[in-house]
């Protein structure tokens, strides 16, 4: 790892700034934690499971849910036991459909901990939907934006943006940096090279995984913020689109850092295992 080794986890306590809610009651599991980067058409979506949780299960935390496709719920179903129908915390970049459009599904189907949202909403009948089934469920729903960390033993979320100043819906989108025990990953939402910009110059970001912005996005993956973060590992979310994504001037400038790339639309499920201080990458076709 670029910035320390990768250890076992052996606990798993979530606490959201100052305590605020703890969403992990039972007794931690032995242990490596896992990303899948699901493969759900033209949308974001990511599962990681960490120790912790009910035995042999681990907790789960959901990055966006993909489009209203049924595709999301299909994947969890392909990873997740038959019997494992709990998801500990759902995180929403930002209300638009392809990345929260099959969530009303999952959360149908799946008990839900806790809903992180960046604090916008919307009247799309999806998120209407979304926020009725939460309401229903006394799921608890937390706005969280740049500076809020979510901390659990030796791995944490940090929300590195929005932090108010956006300028539009993309770039008001939660850029989340997962960093287990020193190996770390960003999830960039569907910002643009203004806001990595700015990401690039408040952090000192240097990453072991980069979910590519925006499903490759020419406006997005800009050289300099590569070139600064310089991700070993690159994983482009993305399906059959009429915009050309991902584009072959962000293909080329991850090429330039030697960026190893990963397509949903070509690799399917992408599986990152994380340890013994290794990163194992696999696919589920």
């Amino acid at each position: 790892m670029k910035n320390g080794a990768f250890k076992i986890i052996l606990g798993f306590i979530v606490a959201i700034d100052l305590a605020i809610w703890y969403l992990i009651l039972t007794p931690s599991t032995a242990g490596g934690s896992v990303l899948y980067f699901l493969n759900v058409g033209q949308g974001d979506s990511t599962l990681a499971i960490l120790p912790g949780g009910l035995p042999g299960q681990g907790v789960k935390a959901l990055i966006d849910g993909g489009p209203a496709n049924g595709l999301a719920k299909k994947n969890l179903e392909e990873i997740l036991p038959i019997n494992d129908r709990y998801i500990d915390l759902v995180l929403i970049s930002h209300p638009q459909t392809d990345h929260m459009g099959g969530l009303p599904d999952i959360f149908k189907n799946y008990k839900i901990g806790a809903v992180i949202t960046n604090g916008e909403i919307s009247e799309n009948s999806v998120w209407q939907e979304m926020q009725k089934i939460i309401k229903e469920n006394n799921i608890p729903q937390i706005v969280l934006a740049a500076e809020d960390k979510i901390k659990f033993n030796n791995a944490k979320i940090d929300i590195l943006s929005p932090n108010g100043g956006a300028a539009s819906v993309n770039d008001s989108g939660l850029v989340e940096l997962l960093d287990i025990n020193g190996a770390k990953a960003l999830f960039t939402a569907d910002v643009s090279a203004e806001t990595e910009k700015y990401l690039a110059d408040k952090y000192d970001l240097n990453v072991d995984i980069l979910k590519v912005s925006h499903h490759g996005s020419k406006f997005s993956s800009a050289a300099s913020f590569l070139s600064k973060i310089t991700p070993a590992i690159s994983i482009i979310e993305v399906g059959k689109n009429s915009y050309g994504h991902p584009t072959g001037d962000v293909l080329s400038r991850l090429a330039d850092i030697d960026s190893q790339i990963f397509r949903t639309d070509q690799d399917g499920i992408i599986k990152i295992d994380f340890k013994n201080e290794k990163l194992t990458i696999s696919t589920l076709k």
